[in-house]
């Protein structure tokens, strides 16, 4: 049997706790799986008094993150801190050049720097495994990077941000609003004191620009994903997408197209019998269409800290099947340096198909006033509705429009003209609607 591999955990919240403690009691399990024993030799984190739940009085304990990282006593260095820059940067980077393995969850360190750490890992011949970032416990980075050989990727769309899809699931079900239900999902920690990194759609985008690295082969480029978050979602929005036969999600989206890569992340209306539509609470799901196998949905617990240490303890155990002189595959499918720079598809070329719900003076013309402005912009409707809805003053109507595939530009070139016209009585709401597996 081969020697024990010596795992170095920085960062003991909630997930490098759990990693611990999983390493712990599942020892003798690991060692049959891997062939070796796996073991935590050395551990970093800013209070060394903290009780966290397993005993780590075998690990050599220190108070900077580098200098473990730098350390012979390693063979793997878990990086658990978070954040794209400081200790977590500049941990990984010198676990890398040290000759370091790195085991890492945190998609913000690689949505701004994972080229760049690819690069190292690639030439100093050492593993950066990175499943927990994106997804939680669901496999789909292992899927794309090493399951799919032969395929080239058309479009990869999912929900990727568990708190989100908490928060429209329970508006959906118990017609409540998105401030009540916020309100319970931070209560319940699923949410953040601060949650604008996840309903305004910054987590999903650096997830989405990760699968994008894999599924296309361009380098990273979170700075350039079209975002839109689920604070603006109302339960009108809620009740119209079911009337119409659609549920609310908000998806990442990147696709392959005649311009270029298109990333996106949006509330989405899906169609209800779709197996997406299905996925609830704070499960995750990742869809990856391909020109051999077709689509591929992978679905499961997206967040938490068992998950996400399970994916951990994946990484490892992968690294510790691995043998000395065995040649390790690119970090993002290619090698680093063959990554082809990322061409932006516009997103106002985007074509689909739109749900548009206006709230509009109740006053004759304003229905016909609406219609000639999807007529001006080769807009073709599927169906146009207007109605009043409990609450609304007497002098108001909401109108839903619900587009047959058209382009972007178009239907907000048509709603800034209806704005325009003075008929709005209050902001205009434009949801996507995506086909869906």
């Amino acid at each position: 049997m081969a020697g024990a591999l010596r795992v170095g955990i920085a960062g003991l919240g909630t997930v490098g706790a759990s990693v611990a403690r999983v390493l712990r009691d599942k020892a003798a399990e690991l060692t049959r799986q891997c062939g070796r024993d796996i073991v935590v030799s050395a551990v970093s984190a800013r209070d060394r008094k903290r009780d966290r739940g397993v005993d780590l009085g075998a690990a050599n304990w220190f108070d900077d993150p580098v200098k473990m990282a730098q350390t012979a006593e390693i063979d793997v260095f878990v990086e658990l801190i978070g954040g794209d820059e400081g200790p977590a940067r500049l941990s990984v980077k010198a676990a890398l050049e040290a000759g370091r393995h790195v085991v890492t969850a945190n998609k913000a360190l690689l949505a701004k720097h994972g080229v760049a750490l690819a690069e190292i890992a690639e030439k100093k011949g050492v593993l950066l495994n990175y499943e927990a970032a994106v997804a939680g416990g669901i496999p789909v980075i292992k899927t794309m990077r090493e399951a799919m050989a032969g395929n080239s990727v058309n479009r990869v769309f999912g929900i990727l941000n568990g708190t989100c899809n908490y928060i429209l699931t329970r508006m959906e079900a118990e017609g409540v609003s998105f401030d009540v239900v916020l309100k319970d999902a931070q209560r319940l920690g699923y949410a953040e004191a601060d949650p604008t990194f996840d309903i305004e759609g910054h987590d999903t985008a650096h997830k989405l620009s990760i699968l994008t690295s894999l599924a296309f082969g361009t380098r990273i480029a979170a700075n350039d994903i079209y975002m839109e978050g689920i604070s603006n979602i109302t339960q009108a929005d809620i009740r119209a997408a079911g009337d119409l036969g659609y549920r609310i999600k908000l998806l990442g989206v990147a696709q392959r197209t005649e311009s270029g890569i298109e990333q996106r992340v949006h509330p989405t209306m899906v169609p209800t019998a779709s197996v997406i539509a299905q996925v609830h609470g704070v499960t995750n799901a990742v869809a990856i269409e391909t020109d051999i196998l077709g689509e591929l949905l992978l679905s499961g617990p997206g967040a938490g800290g068992n998950a996400t240490a399970s994916a951990v303890i994946g990484d490892i155990a992968d690294i510790a099947k691995s043998r000395p002189g065995f040649q390790h595959g690119p970090v993002f499918g290619r090698p680093a340096k063959e990554l082809k720079p990322y061409k932006k598809a516009q997103m106002r070329s985007h074509a689909g198909g739109y749900f548009i719900r206006l709230t509009v003076h109740d006053r004759i013309g304003v229905f016909a006033a609406i219609a000639k402005r999807m007529a001006d912009n080769d807009i073709s409707l599927e169906s146009i509705v207007q109605h009043a809805v409990s609450g609304e003053a007497a002098a108001q109507k909401t109108v839903i429009l619900v587009t047959h595939e058209t382009t972007e530009a178009a239907v907000r070139k048509a709603v800034d003209g209806i704005t325009k016209d003075g008929h709005l009585t209050d902001k205009p709401q434009v949801i996507r609607i995506e086909r869906a597996g």
